[in-house]
């Protein structure tokens, strides 16, 4: 129970550019888990930031992978899952949010809500997670705090409540003042210390307009009566329901605003929390071990070929070197150095707790939403697969490398990245992806951790629909008539690759007995 007490695991999500994984890096800052953070943009400078820790991220400044770092603060474990802001990348963040307890979502000052945190915040809304907002980027000009709100309200459709409010913006920033904790926190740009706290419990109190000036003064004064009045007063209950997001502001880049956000979160932030599984619910304090896989990494570290899945532990005790059931295998399996993380370093772990988030070295055993218990047979559930929208042939440009390809190409798939399917006529390949940017990454990292060289032929397709039919005879009669548009996924489940939302619904009125499924988990 005291371990339970002591475990926060939260994701980070916004859209590209709010400042994400600087907040990262400024939270394993005051952790003490890094000395010096990195310029997640800034090429001249060789130390990238720590959570982006694949070559191409380092490249193209975006993070493309989830990633996960622990560490400790104020004697309280926090495992962090920085997630790709990226659209392209969504299907990856759509699963980490299956793996955490709670979120802090990065708003740029200046942009606002963009479309992207839209999506993501909607899928934290479903779930019912707490989530607190960090407005970023406050030492830069933006929208106006109380308008910001309102578009947070609307678009959002959260209940909000500031916990800290700024002083001024851009030029005119000199600080926030902690509802929270009735502190005035000034901003030294320039000083080694970047902030003074000074607290004040009373802002009638002189000695502010004698720090910020009067008239910023009295601005505060104005807008803090304003939220007094018209937000609702911070209800933990309620954080912790979904039904209300405290907010934050400040600079991540400058480091401010980022301790006051890390104290809170650790104050009011949820521990480990139940899991629903088909079967029934799972406790963080029952005593029997069970967790699942929601992330498979091929390549963590180039030399060593490695794939690892990522486990979130939701029950029990993980312990090193013990049997447990594989359940989709239903096998026993026994781990000897599974890894606690820090984006890449890699530290082997005695045991783990719920809430903890740890990497198996896997030699092709899993699969993304695999359960891993005791002994009792569970099913996690709210992991999802997307059918895919993007599609293309995939051709070998050096045919001397057809065995580093094909291994390369199963690897990549396993990590739900894309997805493969071979076509039953002719044997070609196709990769299916829900954004553009993946096909990039795809081909990078065949040719850079496998090898192999592709190219890619353009391929217009409407839709892969997975098919089933309880009439064997009727099924194949189909997949007869239908050659052409019939493939296999690398599980080797029969696909239908529609050409159009015409021929879809032609197939599926000519046919009435044959199932279309949208998403791989297809009852055979």
């Amino acid at each position: 129970m005291q371990s339970l007490d002591k475990r926060r695991t939260f994701g980070i999500i916004s859209h590209p550019d709010a400042g994400k994984t600087t907040l990262t890096e400024k939270l394993l800052l005051f952790g003490g888990a890094i000395q010096v953070a990195g310029a997640v943009k800034s090429n001249k400078i060789k130390r990238s930031a720590t959570s982006d820790f694949m070559e191409i991220e380092r490249q193209r400044g975006i993070s493309v992978a989830t990633s996960v770092m622990a560490f400790h603060y104020k004697d309280v474990k926090i495992n962090i899952l920085d997630t790709p802001g990226h659209q392209d990348f969504a299907e990856d963040t759509y699963r980490t949010l299956t793996a955490v307890d709670s979120v802090i979502v990065v708003i740029d000052v200046a942009k606002g809500v963009e479309i992207q945190t839209e999506k993501l915040v909607e899928v934290c809304r479903m779930r019912k997670t707490p989530i607190i907002v960090f407005i970023n980027k406050l030492d830069r000009e933006g929208l106006d705090g109380i308008d910001l709100l309102d578009e947070i309200e609307e678009k959002l459709g959260l209940n909000v409540t500031p916990l800290s409010w700024p002083i001024g913006m851009g030029q005119r920033f000199k600080g926030v003042y902690s509802l929270y904790e009735k502190k005035l926190v000034l901003f030294r740009p320039h000083s080694k210390q970047q902030e003074d706290t000074i607290e004040i419990t009373d802002l009638t109190d002189p000695i502010l307009d004698k720090e910020v000036g009067e008239s910023l003064a009295d601005e505060l004064r104005e807008e803090v009566h304003m939220i007094e009045e018209v937000y609702p007063d911070f209800d933990r209950e309620a954080y912790l329901k979904g039904e209300l997001s405290p907010i934050f502001f400040g600079s991540a880049i400058n480091n401010f605003g980022v301790r006051e956000l890390l104290d809170c979160f650790i104050d009011i932030a949820p521990g480990p929390l139940p899991r629903v599984t088909e079967e029934r619910e799972v406790k963080p304090e029952e005593d029997q071990f069970a967790g699942f896989v929601f992330k498979i990494h091929a390549n963590m570290d180039p030399k060593h070929r490695d794939r690892i899945a990522f486990m979130r532990v939701c029950s029990g005790t993980f312990q090193r070197n013990t049997n447990y059931l594989h359940v989709r295998q239903n096998r026993k399996m026994k781990f000897s150095n599974p890894t606690s993380f820090m984006a890449e370093k890699k530290t082997v772990i005695d045991e783990a707790y719920p809430g903890d988030v740890i990497g198996l070295y896997d030699s092709g055993n899993f699969k993304i939403g695999d359960s891993v218990t005791e002994g009792e047979v569970l099913h996690f559930k709210g992991i999802p697969s997307f059918s895919p929208e993007l599609f293309r042939f995939v051709n070998n440009a050096n045919p001397m490398k057809a065995k580093q390809l094909a291994k390369g190409l199963t690897q990549l798939m396993d990590e739900g990245v894309a997805q493969l399917f071979t076509k039953e006529d002719n044997g070609r390949q196709i990769i299916g992806t829900v954004g553009a940017l993946q096909f990039e990454v795809i081909q990078y990292r065949l040719e850079h951790e496998y090898g192999a060289s592709v190219q890619y032929e353009p391929l217009n397709l409407h839709k892969a629909c997975w098919i089933s039919c309880k009439d064997e005879k009727k099924l194949k009669e189909f997949v007869s008539r239908r050659k052409r548009d019939i493939a296999r996924d690398k599980d080797g489940q029969l696909v239908f690759l529609a050409e159009s939302a015409w021929t879809l619904k032609m197939a599926q009125e000519n046919f009435p007995d044959v199932q279309f499924h949208f998403t791989s988990e297809v009852e055979v």
